[in-house]
């Protein structure tokens, strides 16, 4: 008989949506409200340290040839006390980072107090993906309010930034060459009507990629720690116009009990494969918020979520098995 497997865990090498992942270290993966991008054949994610609950601890790094099996790379961003934006009295949510075409690293973060009065978009540069990350501050971007964020690379290098502002809608924000600021909005889109309390207009938690000629965004309604029927829009151009939301899991499953963080395309030799990327709150136990990582069908202007028990996927070749 192998060895026991505690239900709270996946198993080695293997995806099981709802349970963690253990790290190398045999930690619980601090993988809540993660940013992951591949490079140089290796993926890398930045996540919420959450062991403090809600509160800013720091930002862990992890690294991955397989989205199963986890080494800690430690803090990439760690709190600090000396920097007021960075104290462990702060709240410090959505770590998202891309990396510049001079080969620097560039950390994106919801930067906010303990009542979400501040609601900025902070920016920490390194020069390696699992940091040590040098903290440049935060701003309003064109002055709106920022919570949850996302970002997005598009084929030309240009970097964007997906930012909810629930008094105007959910912003795309063209980056300048150095991703260092805010050029501009490209586009702003608004929730289903009557969806939202009274005044508020976006979706959170936003993701976007582009497959086939056309742009996915994803985004989850306004509900605070529960979970929703996450929806997605399409359109040919950023600038829109784009298409109505549309539910891309069963309808009333709340997106298997989940909300989602990134939609992450992995490029393999024989397919493009994409896969959800979602987390299961559990407000009284932050830092044991399972993750629910699911493969995504693309195609044809529409959006899939099928769930699975347990599967894996092959990097090299893109295939989900």
């Amino acid at each position: 008989m192998g060895a026991m497997i505690s239900p709270e865990c996946a198993p080695a090498g293997v995806i099981v949506p709802g349970r963690l992942f253990r790290d190398d270290t045999g930690a619980t993966a601090q993988l809540h409200g993660v940013g992951i991008h591949q490079f140089d054949g290796r993926f890398y994610a930045w996540g919420e340290d959450k062991t403090r609950g809600s509160l800013f601890t720091g930002i862990a790094c992890y690294s991955s040839v397989d989205l199963a099996t986890w080494t800690s790379h430690g803090h990439a961003l760690a709190a600090d006390r000396s920097i007021a934006e960075l104290g462990p009295d702060r709240v410090i949510e959505r770590p998202k980072v891309l990396r510049t075409t001079r080969g620097t690293y560039v950390m994106f973060l919801h930067i906010d107090t303990a009542d979400y009065s501040l609601a900025r978009l902070g920016r920490a540069v390194a020069d390696r993906p699992e940091g040590p990350y040098s903290y440049l501050g935060s701003e309003r971007p064109l002055g709106n309010v920022s919570r949850d964020i996302g970002v997005f690379q598009d084929e030309d290098g240009t970097g964007y930034v997906l930012s909810e502002d629930r008094e105007n809608g959910l912003h795309i924000y063209r980056l300048t060459p150095d991703f260092l600021g805010v050029e501009e909005i490209v586009s702003t889109t608004l929730a289903l009507p009557g969806g939202h309390p009274a005044g508020a207009h976006g979706y959170e938690s936003p993701t976007l990629v582009s497959h086939e000629g056309l742009y996915y965004l994803f985004g989850s309604d306004l509900t605070g720690w529960s979970m929703n029927d996450n929806k997605y829009a399409t359109a040919t151009a950023l600038e829109g116009p784009w298409s109505d939301w549309s539910d891309f899991a069963p309808a009333g499953s709340a997106t298997f009990d989940s909300q989602t963080s990134v939609v992450l395309p992995v490029r393999g030799s024989e397919q493009t494969s994409f896969v959800y990327i979602g987390d299961r709150w559990i407000r009284d136990d932050l830092s044991h918020s399972p993750p629910v990582w699911l493969p995504l069908h693309l195609g044809d202007g529409t959006a899939r979520l099928e769930w699975r028990h347990e599967w894996r996927i092959e990097p090299g070749t893109g295939r989900i098995s």
